[in-house]
């Protein structure tokens, strides 16, 4: 063939050698800044990561609640318990009472009748011990039952931790019991003063109870914060965990001489107040209890501050409450919260 020959234009046009291939045009419908696949994936697993930090969240407030809601329960049947059980305890109570006032008659009766027979006394003096007792017991349940309403007024704690000694003066002496007062004379409350009386006069018999051999005494009072407390240490032996745990259950004690309503009726008392009562055990041995409530008196003051005196200026001391001493029933050796504020000042002696 002659090399001169025209080729055919086919054979004429060649085809360019090409190393990389032009990336094609991206579809007409498709915007080029849609996300990848990559991207999609990454904001679905962080969708799902926050969706169940919340159902954890969620759960976790749930069990919270249902917590509180059983906490709440259990607190509601006990107060129906012991309402039922006030009632029942108000009744034969009065019953008791009743009789016990003419047989403490007949005593005296006797008692003057019988009076140059030393015999014959030294019994009656028995019996009238008994007859004593008992009627304290029974003022323990009517107490234990009552809910009058509070009668509010200005309390110097000084005066009253003073009339509490004064009316323990005996059995202090006897049991010798060396005491420690750590009250400021303008330390005053706004409470009822009554039971505010009753509450620090059971938790004294009850650190008496606990130092049969002798001991210190030791009360001391501060007013911060909005916050009154007021606690009483001895030297006994200190709290066990079982009476830590079953201290406000009525009828509890560890003596047999007891009724076991002593700190229950510490505890009721400051629920009427608002407050609560603090158990703990002092680093060189003992017990000590704490009353807290709130200073309504500050309150009061923070309120009106124009018409109200200031709580810790030196107000007129209120006289001491000087009521005979009822042999209640404390439990020496029970504690009645279990979580302590450990930013308590009067707590910080305590372990």
């Amino acid at each position: 063939m002659d090399d001169n020959a025209p080729r055919d234009d086919a054979a004429q046009t060649e085809t360019p050698l090409r190393l990389f291939a032009p990336p094609e045009p991206a579809p007409a419908n498709v915007s080029a800044d849609a996300p990848t696949l990559e991207a999609v994936l990454a904001a679905w697993n962080d969708a799902t990561n926050r969706l169940q930090r919340t159902h954890e969240t969620l759960r976790a407030e749930v069990r919270r609640l249902n917590d509180e809601l059983e906490g709440k329960n259990r607190e509601l049947a006990r107060q129906s318990r012991l309402a039922d059980l006030g009632r029942a305890i108000a009744h034969v109570a009065h019953e008791v009472r009743n009789s016990l006032t003419p047989l403490g008659l007949y005593i005296s009766v006797l008692r003057r009748r019988l009076a140059h027979d030393s015999a014959s006394l030294e019994i009656l003096d028995k019996m009238g011990a008994a007859q004593t007792e008992l009627d304290a017991k029974v003022h323990d349940l009517l107490h234990f039952t009552s809910q009058r309403e509070l009668r509010l007024r200005d309390v110097s704690l000084r005066s009253l931790v003073d009339g509490v000694h004064a009316a323990l003066a005996p059995q202090l002496a006897a049991q010798n019991i060396r005491t420690v007062v750590d009250v400021p004379r303008d330390a005053h409350a706004l409470a009822d003063g009554d039971l505010l009386h009753r509450a620090v006069l059971n938790l004294t018999l009850n650190a008496l109870d606990a130092m049969p051999e002798g001991g210190e005494l030791c009360v001391t009072a501060v007013l911060h914060g909005g916050l009154v407390e007021l606690e009483v240490a001895d030297s006994g032996p200190g709290l066990s965990d079982d009476a830590r745990r079953r201290a406000l259950e009525p009828f509890f004690t560890t003596r047999s001489n007891r009724t076991g309503l002593g700190l229950t009726i510490v505890d009721h008392i400051l629920r009427r107040h608002d407050g609560c009562v603090i158990a703990a055990n002092c680093p060189d041995g003992g017990a000590a209890f704490t009353l807290r409530f709130p200073d309504r008196a500050a309150c009061h003051v923070a309120a009106s501050p124009v018409h109200a005196s200031p709580v810790h200026a030196s107000p007129v001391h209120a006289s001491p409450v000087h009521a005979s001493p009822v042999h209640d029933s404390p439990v020496h050796d029970s504690p009645v919260h279990d979580s302590p504020v450990h930013d308590s000042p009067l707590q910080a002696k305590a372990a």
